[in-house]
């Protein structure tokens, strides 16, 4: 049976407390919580250790039993370091969280590997290991490449649809890296693409859909993955949180996500 997650994006402007409380009220398994903001308008939550919000999270996963499996996101670029990452390795440590989010920023491939060797190295310690996302509008965007990076740093592979679908990765190149994904994260998306740089980044960000609600066969993405990986569901759309309410959203996207998998989760 696989674990069901929420992704932190799938609610940005929740707090983690909430998320959650919405989450667990959905019947989520589990959540991956953002302990890094990755862009100047989006919500920043403090959660690291002896903040009063750290520890409204904590009680609201003790008082709902979900765990945080995954934290987020650090995009490494060439001047990427340790006064970045330490600050959310420390949370993810408090959080409980096993994995941390990265994506490749710096478009020297050689220098982002050993930036990231690094910061594997220090994530050690406090029981954390990085997970690299290829992504469609960034340096690694092809699972071969990302795969290569993870088996010469240490580092893990998220599997992301929407990006395996818009940089045309096959179930094939999945299957083929099955032993470095710990997790893979599912939306749907329309069969057309966006043209832009720019509207890649905006449908990743605020235009994904539920599953089932666009083109995508997403089982072909599921089916070389092992019957027991975790799943987390990301699915930004900002026009359909704001119709709903966070709430109803999220219950949405767990019902729709556990008729993609047939009701294959625990």
């Amino acid at each position: 049976m696989r674990p069901l997650g929420l992704a932190p994006l799938s609610a940005l402007t929740v707090p983690p407390d909430r998320l959650v409380r919405l989450a667990a009220e959905a019947g989520f398994d589990f959540v991956g919580l953002r302990v890094l903001a990755v862009t100047a308008d989006e919500p920043s939550y403090d959660l690291s250790p002896g903040s009063p919000l750290l520890a409204d999270t904590l009680t609201a996963l003790a008082e709902t039993g979900l765990s945080v499996v995954d934290t987020e996101f650090l995009r490494i670029d060439a001047d990427t370091g340790r006064d970045t990452w330490l600050p959310a390795l420390e949370a993810s440590q408090a959080l409980g969280a096993t994995r941390f989010t990265v994506a490749a920023g710096d478009e020297d491939l050689a220098r982002l590997t050993d930036t990231l060797g690094r910061l594997v190295q220090d994530a050690a310690p406090y029981g954390v290991t990085p997970a690299l996302e290829p992504i469609s509008y960034r340096s690694v965007r092809s699972l071969p490449v990302a795969a290569q990076i993870a088996r010469d740093t240490g580092a893990r592979v998220l599997a992301d649809t929407l990006h395996l679908v818009r940089f045309g990765a096959t179930p094939e190149e999945l299957a083929q890296i099955s032993d470095l994904v710990d997790m893979v994260q599912v939306c749907d998306s329309p069969a057309q693409a966006p043209s832009t740089v720019d509207g890649l980044v905006e449908e990743s960000r605020a235009l994904r859909l539920a599953p089932g609600d666009g083109d995508q066969d997403l089982t072909r993405y599921l089916r070389p993955l092992p019957e027991d990986l975790p799943v987390s569901v990301e699915v930004p759309n900002t026009g359909e949180i704001t119709r709903r309410g966070a709430a109803d959203w999220i219950r949405h996207l767990y019902d729709s996500t556990t008729t993609l998998t047939g009701g294959q989760t625990s």
